[in-house]
C-alpha cells in the first residue's frame, strides 16, 4: 500500500464512507452492550465478536480496494506484436494503445485494466486488480449492517418501552437506557445501516452478476451494441470471456482477493481470440463516426446540470450518467454522437487560430440550444427526396 494509493482517502467519497462505517460500528457496540452484554451471555459474545469481524473486514477491504487501485496500463503502452496494434484502440490522452478490456477513465486520467466503473466512495476505479477486494468490501458492509439493523432496531424498541417493561415485564428483558442524544444517534445509525443494506446490497448483486458473466458494466453496453449491430446478419457476436460461471468467479473471487492473470492477456472461449472484442469496438467506432452529425449552438449554455433557464422539461429529464456537461456559446459547433429527447452528447469542435484546451471537450448539453447543420450535399439529397414526394 503505497502513499499514492492511501492519498486517495483525502477526498469526500472515502471520508463519508469511513464516517458511515465508524458511526454504525460505534453506536451498534454501545447499544449492544445493553441489549446483549457480551460479558453476560455466550450469545452476546458471539454476536459482538461476529459484528466486529465484519466491521474489521469492511475497513480492511475498503483500504485494500482503495490503495491497491484497479491496475493502470503504462503510459504509451503498445502490444508486443506490432501487427496487433491495428486491432486495438488508440488513447490520445495516454498516447498508447488500449489493451483488450481496458478503458480510459477521465477522472483517474489513465487507461484502466478491465475497467468496471469509477467509484467515488473509494475515489478510484474498480478494475482488474481491486475488484476482488471491492466485492469483499461490499459483502462485509452488507453483512455487518444487517447485524447492526437488528441490534439497533431491538435496542430502540426496548429503550422506548423501558418504563412499560419495568412495571409489567418479567424482569428478564434487556435494560436499554437511551438519552435524547443516544436515541438520536441510534436512529441515525439505524437509518445509515438500512440504507447500506439496500443500496450497497443492490450494488453487490450487480457486481456478482457481472463477475458470473465475466462482463463489466462498460462491457454490457459494448455487448448490447454488438448484438444490435449483428441483428440483421448471419453472424452472431460471441462474447470471448464467458468461460462458465464457476470459472468466471474463480478469476476474481479468491481467498487472497488477488485476481488471475495480468489484466492484458485473457483466457477466451473457442472460436474467438485476444482481439475479438477490440475488433468489434473498432467497428462500432466506425459506425459512430458515420452517424455523427454536426450541430451549431444558437443559445448560450453555462454547463449547469439542472439549467432552470432552459426550461422545466430539460431539468426534469437529465441524462442518467455522471458524464460532464459542457459550457457552450452561440456559434460553437458540436459533433453529436448521442441523442435524447431533451439532451445531446457530443464533442466541441475547436476553432482554428484559438488556443487549444488541454484535452477534448465532450459532454451533454440541452437539445434546444442547437440546430443541426446541413452541408450542400445533404441539402441536395433532401431536395431530391422532397421532389420525389411531390411527383
Amino acid at each position: 500500500m503505497g502513499f499514492s494509493g492511501l492519498s486517495r482517502v483525502f477526498h469526500w467519497g472515502p471520508m463519508v464512507a469511513l464516517g458511515i462505517i465508524k458511526w454504525v460500528t460505534l453506536i451498534t457496540l454501545y447499544c449492544n452492550t445493553m441489549l446483549w452484554p457480551p460479558a453476560e451471555s455466550l450469545y452476546g459474545l458471539v454476536f459482538t465478536a461476529t459484528f466486529l469481524g465484519f466491521s474489521s473486514l469492511t475497513l480492511f477491504h475498503f483500504f485494500c480496494s482503495l490503495s491497491t487501485g484497479p491496475g493502470f496500463l503504462p503510459a504509451g503502452w503498445t502490444p508486443p506484436a506490432a501487427s496487433a496494434a491495428s486491432q486495438l484502440q488508440w488513447c490520445s490522452v495516454c498516447q498508447g494503445c488500449k489493451a483488450p478490456r481496458s478503458h480510459h477513465c477521465r477522472k483517474c486520467g489513465r487507461c484502466v485494466m478491465k475497467m468496471d466503473h469509477h467509484c467515488p466512495w473509494i475515489n478510484s476505479c474498480v478494475g482488474h486488480h481491486n475488484q476482488g477486494h471491492f466485492i469483499a468490501f461490499l459483502a462485509s458492509a452488507v453483512c455487518g449492517c444487517m447485524m447492526s439493523s437488528i441490534s439497533l432496531s431491538m435496542s430502540l424498541y426496548y429503550g422506548l418501552n423501558r418504563t412499560w417493561y419495568l412495571y409489567y415485564g418479567t424482569g428478564r428483558e434487556p435494560q436499554v437506557v437511551l438519552t435524547v442524544w443516544t436515541l438520536l444517534g441510534a436512529l441515525f445509525g439505524l437509518g445509515l445501516a438500512l440504507g447500506v443494506v439496500i443500496a450497497v446490497g443492490l450494488l453487490l448483486v450487480f457486481q456478482l452478476k457481472s463477475v458470473l458473466r465475466n462482463q463489466t458494466g462498460i462491457e454490457d453496453w459494448i455487448r448490447e451494441k454488438a448484438d444490435y449491430r449483428h441483428r440483421n446478419t448471419d453472424t452472431k457476436f460471441i462474447w470471448p470471456y464467458n468461460l462458465g460461471r464457476m470459472a468466471n468467479l474463480q478469476q476474481v473471487v479468491t481467498w487472497s482477493c488477488v485476481p488471475v492473470g495480468d489484466g492484458i492477456t485473457w483466457e477466451v472461449v473457442e472460436g474467438t481470440d485476444q482481439y475479438t472484442l477490440t475488433r468489434e469496438q473498432l467497428k462500432q467506432k466506425e459506425d459512430k463516426r458515420e452517424r455523427t452529425r454536426e450541430y451549431q449552438i444558437i443559445m448560450n449554455y453555462g454547463g449547469a446540470w439542472f439549467p432552470l433557464s432552459q426550461g422545466v422539461a430539460v431539468c426534469c429529464h437529465p441524462p442518467c450518467t455522471d458524464e460532464p456537461r459542457i459550457a457552450l456559446q452561440t456559434g460553437c459547433v458540436v459533433r453529436v454522437t448521442r441523442w435524447k429527447k431533451y439532451w445531446l452528447y457530443g464533442e466541441k469542435v475547436q476553432e482554428e487560430g484559438k488556443e487549444m484546451p488541454t484535452g477534448r471537450v465532450r459532454g451533454w448539453f440541452p437539445r434546444h440550444c442547437a440546430v443541426e447543420r446541413l452541408d450542400h450535399a445533404d441539402t441536395c439529397v433532401l431536395a431530391r427526396q422532397e421532389g420525389k414526394k411531390v411527383k
